[in-house]
């Protein structure tokens, strides 16, 4: 079998996301594999209720509320650590699981109300008509990663998400319209493949991030010996 050549820096393309991803994937894949199913034995409890047929009673709708709840106000903070500690990988960084619980104590509310705002203006994007949502959830793909990388607040994050993605807003599509195909192709491996289809697709949207933010950086490294010189 031909080893893949190992890429040191990621491309902002669909497959050089993915190949990267894929790269760094089996770099820190138990790191990844714990933090994956964090997130999934945290999700469990609004999954197996979604699930699930039961007679409307108060204390089902009492139930109801305090799953809203918790999907609202604690997955969110799971989730977007979830998404630094892929980024961490990416960063070929040292990934400490113990930060993935950080925004607890940190930044708890600029997580929260990020993810409310985001819901918000893709869920008004798929009312009106569904193109636009799409649209908007590629644009805005990158808010967890900003809240949490950059310590940016919702509103800030949401427009330097808007900023970053211009020009790659296809390109982030493609990546979740591949990541259809990986998913189905994980789920046909006795189930047992769909963490690692999982891994992988997180792990290509935080490469496709840390690409842009790099090319980023160096444009403003150039600016920068332009306004020296």
């Amino acid at each position: 079998m031909k080893k893949i050549k190992e890429t040191r820096i990621p491309i902002a393309t669909i497959s050089g996301s993915y190949r990267y991803g894929w790269q760094q994937m089996w770099k820190y894949f138990l790191y990844l594999f714990l933090v994956t199913i964090i997130v999934a034995f945290a999700g469990a409890p609004v999954s197996i209720f979604k699930d699930s047929e039961s007679v409307i009673t108060s204390g089902m709708i009492a139930l109801q509320i305090l799953l809203a709840a918790y999907w609202l106000l604690l997955m969110p903070v799971i989730d977007y650590g979830a998404d630094l500690m892929c980024l961490r990988g990416m960063r070929n960084e040292k990934i400490n699981i113990s930060e993935m619980f950080d925004g607890f104590k940190k930044n708890y509310l600029n997580i929260i109300l990020a993810h409310l705002l985001t819901v918000a203006i893709i869920g008004l994007g798929f009312i009106f008509l569904i193109v636009p949502g799409i649209i908007l959830a590629c644009r805005l793909a990158f808010v967890p990663y900003l809240v949490m990388d950059k310590n940016l607040e919702p509103v800030a994050a949401v427009e330097k998400s808007w900023e970053m993605t211009r020009g790659y807003g296809w390109k982030i599509f493609g990546i979740g319209l591949l990541a259809i195909p990986i998913f189905i192709l994980g789920l046909l491996c006795l189930f047992v493949g769909v963490i690692f289809a999982l891994i992988w697709i997180s792990a290509a949207f935080a490469s496709i991030y840390h690409a842009v933010d790099l090319e980023e950086k160096k444009l403003l490294d150039i600016e920068e010996e332009i306004d020296n010189e």
